[in-house]
Parts: C-alpha cells; structure tokens; sequence
C-alpha cells in the first residue's frame, strides 16, 4: 500500500447473456497475460495432447454461483470478459511476498468484442478503486456481506472469482460473458516458452521493488523482466497505480504482437509445450474449461492485432478523503459502460477529465 507522498500509490461470465453460444461466438475474446496462450492453443489441433491439456484446466462455475442477480443477457452480437491477474503469494508466487492467505486482484481488466471480431477496447480498473462490493456468494456455500467504500480488489480476496464478477456487474450493468483468471508463475513461464516479449524503452527504468533496471532501447524481455515490468509503479510517472496501469497496457500491445511473430505452428513440440504452460497458467470459467472450447474461443482472435486493440482506465478521479485511492468519475464510467453495452467505441469524452490514462508512464515503453 503506497504512502500519501506518492499521492496514489497505490463481468458477464459465460452466462446466456447473449445468443446461446456457439463455438464459433466463444471464440470472440481474451485478453490479457493469457492470450498468447489461448491464440496458440487455438490454432495447433493437437489432438495427441488433448487429454494432458485438458487435464490442467480447473474451472470455476460463475454462472452457478451468481444465480440470476445478473445484468440482462444481451444479443447485439458482441462479447465480454473479465481477465484478472492473481496476486496470490502461495506456492511459487512466495518469493513476491509474504503468504497473507488470500489472493487479490492485482491486475482486472475488461475486455470488450466488437460484433465481427475486428475490433477491441479493454478498460483496466484500477485496483485501489473504492467501490460498493455488492453481497456476493463465493462458490464454496458461503455468503460474504457487502462494503460501502471497499477496494476493488477485496472482493476476490473475500469473495473469489463470483464476487469479482458480480463487482464489476453490479458497477457496469453489463453481464460478463466469460472469466479467465492468470497468475504470476504462470505468466513468467508462458513469456519464456514465448522466447520473451520485444520492448522499446523510451526512457530508463530501475525500480528496485520489481527488480527491473532496462536502460533506453530495444529489449527482449524474459518472464521474469516482464512480470517485472507489468508490476513496476515506483519509478515511473507518478509512482501511482495508475502509471503502472499505462505500462501493463504498453506491454500487453507488444505481447499481442509476439503472438504473431511466435513461429511455431509448424513445430508441434514447441506449439505443445506453450499450450500446456498456457492452460496451466489459467483458471478460466467454467464454459472454457476444455481444449476444445478454448480453440473454439481462441480461433475468432487470429485476426486481431495490436493496433486493433483500444485500451484505457475507467475514467477516475484521486478520493478527496484519501489521495491513496481513486474513485469511479460517475458520468463519466457510464458513458464508458454504455457505449460497450451497446457495442459502440468509447467516446473520447468519457475519459478527458480522468486521472487515468495521463502522466507520462505511458511513454516509458513502446512495442514495435
């Protein structure tokens, strides 16, 4: 947690919510540290790995937690997803920090498919945004009160993936089509089988928490220098959460890239090996918990590249009574929501007076 001198330091799931889901529309999306993985998954038609990869995904069944206190399921022909990145210390991730016993949603993005599969924007919340958590089942019989001013984040931490959803529900009105949840180890292991990820750093960069130091220039990142610069706040723009924000969207447009450039769909042991990473690296709903769904879901995102992608922050503005925390710009976060429930691109205006998307962290990297 940042100190006030840093000044901010900081779903539809896979419902019914839209036409009943053919293959072909569950390959409308992903986003995020898990879409290298799935876009090569979806190409390969490794029908001799099927079993083993099948066996890595566990899914969680958010429609069966959520029930039906869910936005309406609408059919305009586009798709929604929320993509969380876990901060959990357990296991391989404890050399990030002390195992607390519960796993936040340090990165949470929403990704937003346009009918026709052509076009994308991606809105990045926040973590430290103060938001009303709604009452939320957790999928373990459980039921967790609501919060009045709770950080975003909480509410994986309290409430798992359903409450996660059900948050950004209950504050979009827009029904999540699908969940896909990555973790630290998972991506710093899916870069490597990806032979890293190429940057530009426009300026120096040496934060000692992330244990990153990249002088300006041209770099291929490895897993570890990539989680590293995805987790970077200190030493960039303002030092805020929302500076790290700019990066990790800087990065994810130079993943898309790698994607494409990967030269493996004629080398099935590589192709093998990334899509066994990959499904491990995930925990996706329960409606892309096998290989033939995540191919299904993966093959509508060959023709999606980085320039096709739109990426801002929900339009937000630094809490009066804490500068450490943001809080939703109201009019603002609707036009932003509306405009992606009625599949239209978010309107320039929406995100003018944020403290998001401003600063210049965003200028540190540059993919090619």
């Amino acid at each position: 947690m940042a100190d006030q001198s840093s000044r901010g330091s900081r779903i539809r799931s896979r419902g019914k919510r839209r036409k009943a889901p053919t293959k072909s529309r569950r390959a409308m999306t992903v986003a995020g540290w898990s879409l290298a993985g799935l876009v090569l998954v979806g190409g390969s038609g490794l029908g001799y790995g099927y079993f083993k990869l099948n066996g890595n995904l566990q899914g969680v069944d958010i429609n069966a937690a959520l029930g039906d206190d869910r936005p309406q399921n609408v059919d305009n022909g586009s798709m929604d997803i929320l993509v969380l990145g876990s901060d959990s210390r357990s296991g391989a991730n404890g050399e990030y920090g002390v195992d607390e016993g519960a796993a936040r949603s340090d990165t949470a993005m929403v990704v937003h498919v346009y009918e026709g599969h052509k076009k994308a924007s991606v809105v990045s919340i926040p973590r430290d945004t103060l938001v009303d958590r709604p009452q939320c089942a957790n999928g373990e019989g459980k039921t967790v009160s609501g919060e009045k001013r709770a950080m975003f984040n909480t509410a994986y931490e309290v409430g798992g993936p359903a409450c996660a959803v059900k948050t950004i529900e209950k504050m979009s009105r827009i029904r999540m089509d699908h969940y896909i949840e990555v973790d630290f180890t998972g991506f710093k292991k899916l870069i490597d089988e990806l032979g890293g990820v190429e940057i530009t750093t426009a300026k120096p960069i040496d934060d000692s928490k992330s244990h990153l130091d990249l002088p300006p220039g041209t770099h291929t990142l490895n897993g570890e220098q990539s989680l590293g610069l995805v987790r970077t706040r200190k030493s960039v723009g303002d030092g805020s959460d929302l500076g790290r924000i700019q990066l990790q969207q800087a990065f994810m447009k130079a993943f898309i890239n790698q994607v494409k450039d990967v030269g493996v769909f004629t080398n099935p042991k590589k192709l093998l090996d990334i899509a066994d990473t990959a499904t491990k690296a995930i925990k996706p709903d329960s409606e892309l918990d096998s290989v033939n769904e995540l191919m299904s879901f993966a093959r509508g995102l060959s023709g999606l590249g980085a320039q096709d992608v739109h990426m801002i922050t929900m339009p937000v503005e630094y809490d009066p009574a804490d500068p450490n925390r943001v809080v939703p710009l109201k009019a603002a976060s609707q036009q932003v929501w509306t405009a992606l429930a009625q599949d239209k691109p978010i309107p320039a205006s929406a995100v003018k007076d944020s403290a998001g998307d401003k600063g210049d962290a965003g200028t540190f990297v540059r993919s090619r």
